[in-house]
């Protein structure tokens, strides 16, 4: 009986990734604000996106197929996987290549598309979106109502409807913009499970270095 039970858990699990490639409604792209990243986890790692002769604002985090409730992960696909060229060439927008290979692996798969036409897809996207300039400007840390992110993200696209964007938060910190688009990359409404905005009034928010 315990075998079985198991054996019926692991099924579950299966189902829960390994989808088949181009079955999905839209994409969510997600910007992470560098200083965040580095100060959670790349600093303690030594991360070269970190060093100080960069200046990393918004980064694409990735460009992830998505379900109208729930996301596809680890897809079947009979694409190639991206070479270390590939990979390398997106450091420039997403901070390392080792990041670009991660979200091949785990979403690039999914979307039904070559990784070069995938990594394209992503390049487009990312350049669609105008990252507000005044965080940019910062001096000096501060904190902010994490509603105020997302209003200078609508004020910068005109395009965007306040249910299409979503804030997050991490350990106290602005940690991300993700916002909804169609697969020909127009804005969309968000899924319920992606909106989810981050309510603090006084999120931390660490200037570019």
């Amino acid at each position: 009986m315990r075998f079985a039970l198991i054996l019926v858990l692991l099924a579950g699990m299966a189902r829960a990734e390994g989808e088949k490639a181009g079955e999905f409604d839209y994409y969510v792209m997600a910007l992470s604000w560098t200083p965040t990243w580095c100060a959670l986890d790349g600093d303690a790692r030594g991360s070269d996106q970190c060093d100080a002769r960069h200046d990393h604002g918004w980064t694409l985090h990735g460009l992830w197929p998505q379900f109208h409730r729930g996301w596809p992960s680890y897809c079947r696909t009979a694409e190639r996987s991206p070479s270390r060229g590939q990979t390398g060439a997106m450091a420039d927008i997403m901070g390392s290549g080792g990041l670009a290979w991660h979200q091949w692996k785990k979403h690039g798969v999914c979307s039904g598309l070559s990784a070069e036409a995938y990594y394209d897809l992503s390049r487009e996207a990312y350049g669609n979106v105008t990252r507000p300039p005044v965080f940019r400007k910062l001096k000096d840390a501060v904190k902010l109502p994490a509603s105020v992110v997302e209003d200078a993200f609508l004020k910068a696209n005109p395009a965007l409807e306040p249910d299409m964007i979503t804030i997050t938060c991490r350990q106290g910190r602005i940690q991300e913009a993700r916002i909804c688009l169609s697969k020909d990359l127009t804005p969309v409404p968000c899924g319920q499970d992606v909106v989810r905005d981050c309510r603090m009034s006084d999120a931390l928010l660490d200037p570019v270095r």
